[in-house]
């Protein structure tokens, strides 16, 4: 799943693709809304913390995994 992070006063997004699910992300972004930071892991398995106060705004990607390849779709 992809995640995109705007952070409060810098213009550039964050953008990581991570394993965790969509519910798991969703409990660390409530979680540092609450006070606490955000604390995520990359698919690489690099940590990125964001501090709670820093958070602009959190855009989730869908959870599919995406196609490699040059084959052709089946019905």
């Amino acid at each position: 799943m992809e995640i995109t992070i705007g952070i409060r006063q810098v213009a550039r997004e964050l953008t990581l693709e991570t394993n965790q699910s969509a519910d798991e992300v969703t409990a660390a972004v409530e979680k540092a809304l609450g006070g606490a930071i955000l604390d995520l892991t990359d698919a690489r398995g690099r940590r990125v913390i964001v501090p709670s106060e820093a958070i602009g705004y959190i855009e989730l990607g869908a959870e599919e995994t995406r196609r490699v390849g040059f084959g052709v779709p089946t019905a």
